[in-house]
């Protein structure tokens, strides 16, 4: 090999093959670097760095899901306190045989009934008028009105709202029907719409219902609150 025509660079040491010597073109210089691997970009060329791809980032995955189980959680809890809800319902009355405890007829008119935070008895039950409120302000029923009083007393800790909208009528076919927002509007006695009790207080209002005009009331479902367990009173 003719060394006057060899090119500058990096070449193979003669005498210590594992590093290589600088030829400047001329000669050979003191500047040596461990021999290049096979393989290895050729001197003055840059190696390409492959960066392998980072595994997907479960993390964040997992995190965004816990987050969204406590949020609702959360709102189920705000929930629940906003309506004051107690879903355990005393032993006045049982919900899988329609309000009759096993030995025990239930409550009834003039009973004491209790549902969370609430004890209600249900004073009278009667059909109401053709008509609620006057010729310009009032409404008429689908069917025919029926007026069931009630008194509420708080025996908890803490202020509860009373709402007409929470409790519902049964007829003797089974069928349940929801307290008539719309009608308890144009009287002004019934105190049913909402209603804030204290602990201790007593409120008596009355909450209309509208049901078929044949139908025969059996009995009323009355609850504390919107998630509540219920207790049925029996009307006959």
């Amino acid at each position: 090999m003719n060394e006057q025509h060899t090119p500058e660079g990096w070449y193979q040491d003669g005498q210590d093959p594992t590093v290589d010597r600088w030829w400047d073109g001329t000669r050979w210089t003191g500047a040596t670097r461990p021999r290049v691997a096979p393989g290895a970009p050729p001197v003055g060329q840059p190696a390409t760095v492959v960066v392998a791809p980072e595994p997907p980032k479960k993390r964040h995955r997992v995190r965004n899901a816990f987050l969204l189980v406590v949020g609702v959680i959360v709102l189920i809890m705000i929930i629940q306190a906003a309506t004051g809800g107690d879903d355990e319902t005393p032993a006045t009355a049982s919900q899988e045989d329609g309000g009759e405890a096993e030995g025990d007829a239930g409550p009834g008119i003039g009973d004491p009934a209790e549902d969370g935070d609430f004890t209600f008895v249900v004073e009278s039950v009667e059909d109401g008028p053709e008509r609620i409120g006057t010729d310009a302000f009032g409404t008429s029923p689908q069917g025919r009105f029926v007026y069931v009083t009630i008194t509420v007393t708080n025996h908890g800790d803490e202020a509860s709202s009373f709402f007409g909208d929470n409790q519902y009528l049964v007829d003797t076919e089974g069928r349940k029907a929801s307290a008539d927002t719309e009608a308890a509007l144009y009287l002004p006695e019934s105190q049913s719409l909402y209603e804030e009790i204290n602990p201790g207080n007593t409120l008596t209002g009355t909450v209309v219902f509208d049901i078929p005009a044949d139908a025969v009331p059996a009995a009323v479902e009355l609850h504390d609150s919107l998630f509540s367990g219920g207790v049925t009173v029996g009307l006959s």
